[in-house]
């Protein structure tokens, strides 16, 4: 079966999960994969960003983390009724285990990595990124997803390296690793 049908198939029982940090492309992939297989993309920052009525930073500066991360995990509860959706994660998603738990009630989390040095390269200019801000150099996001590696990684069903990598051929690898993983689970 051809890879489109294939996962418009597979989308009506599922969510596809796209985790990992900040910069290592998941907003891209979202958009390319919802053109590419019809899928519904949700951008879960954008989408908590509007429902506040401010931007992310601004959230994090009048009310917090602790607040952003409640409203994260609202938003996956939401989620977690729909399927046929690419869901973009922030960063810090996974780090709940209440988060992960969601999300694997109907989506396979798919893990997109990049190298500190590429990261960097992708988010130097955004000032969008709260936890960076202050901390855009090579050793702090090193750090950083060092920190965070552990969660990401038991969290995902799917791991996918996106340095120096076309996006096409970052979601082609997405969906086939989708196919291989249900071949499996059958």
């Amino acid at each position: 079966m051809e890879k489109t049908e294939w996962m418009k198939n597979y989308l009506k029982t599922h969510n596809v999960a796209l985790t990992g940090f900040m910069g290592a492309g998941k907003s891209t992939a979202a958009k390319m994969m919802s053109r590419m297989f019809d899928m519904k993309p949700v951008e879960m920052d954008a989408l908590i960003a509007e429902r506040e009525g401010m931007t992310i930073n601004e959230i994090f500066a009048k009310f917090g983390e602790a607040y952003f991360r409640a409203k994260e995990t609202a938003l996956l509860k939401e989620l977690s009724c729909e399927n046929g959706r690419i869901i973009s994660c922030g960063g810090g998603t996974v780090l709940r285990d209440e988060n992960v738990a969601l999300l694997k009630k109907n989506s396979r989390i798919v893990l997109l990595t990049a190298t500190a040095e590429t990261i960097l390269e992708r988010v130097k200019d955004s000032d969008d990124r709260p936890i960076l801000n202050g901390h855009k150099d090579v050793d702090f996001i090193g750090a950083l997803m060092e920190k965070r590696r552990r969660a990401y990684e038991q969290a995902a069903d799917i791991i996918v390296a996106t340095d120096k990598r076309s996006i096409e051929d970052i979601c082609l690898e997405i969906a086939e690793s989708l196919m291989r993983l249900e071949e499996c689970d059958v």
